[in-house]
């Protein structure tokens, strides 16, 4: 593995990443409860993106963009809606007997992450680094781990506002920032 182009990667990828939708709609999830579950789910879909990207190069980028940020604002006005008119309930893990909450939780932030990525600019810089390094390994890896990195920090962030903010506040909050994303990438395309 060359370590140089790791840390290249890695750090134009983190870079990129940090002010992105997905850092917020990672803090967003993690302050309703299951950290690890949306970890769980976002570093899912972050793999996943990335072995597209160096699997495919160039190829999703024919996909038309415009249909790639209608599909992510949708689902984001859907997230929007289904946070404003739900209850806020307590997560309590100990009492999820079924684990059915953490199932959710993953799937959830896994749907939302996923969608939100296609085509996204660190989708593009992970497959342009591949098609101009061709170090398909190295880039995957180190593309995945900033995507990691970014959403283990959105994580944390998440989980600490949330014992510092009302439940309902928050839930409030993200269902607008949920709406603003999803008005903003209908608006882009």
């Amino acid at each position: 593995m060359d370590l140089k182009l790791f840390g290249s990667t890695f750090f134009l990828i983190f870079l990129a990443e940090l002010p992105d939708k997905t850092l917020l709609t990672n803090v967003l999830f993690a302050t309703r409860g299951y950290p690890l579950a949306v970890f769980i789910g976002a570093a899912a879909a972050f793999l996943i993106q990335s072995m597209v990207a160096v699997l495919f190069g160039g190829l999703l980028s024919l996909m038309p963009v415009s249909w790639v940020h209608q599909g992510s604002g949708i689902l984001f006005l859907v997230f929007a809606i289904l946070l404003w008119v739900k209850k806020p309930e307590e997560v309590d893990p100990t009492r999820d007997s079924n684990g059915s909450g953490f199932r959710r939780t993953v799937a959830a932030t896994f749907l939302a992450i996923f969608m939100a990525e296609w085509g996204d600019l660190t989708q593009l810089a992970t497959m342009a680094l591949e098609a101009k390094y061709r170090s398909p390994v190295t880039i995957l890896v180190s593309a995945t781990a900033a995507l990691w990195a970014v959403t283990a920090l959105g994580v944390w962030i998440g989980h600490r506002a949330r014992a510092w903010i009302r439940p309902r506040l928050l839930q409030k909050a993200a269902a607008l920032a949920f709406l603003a994303c999803g008005i903003f990438l209908l608006l882009k395309s």
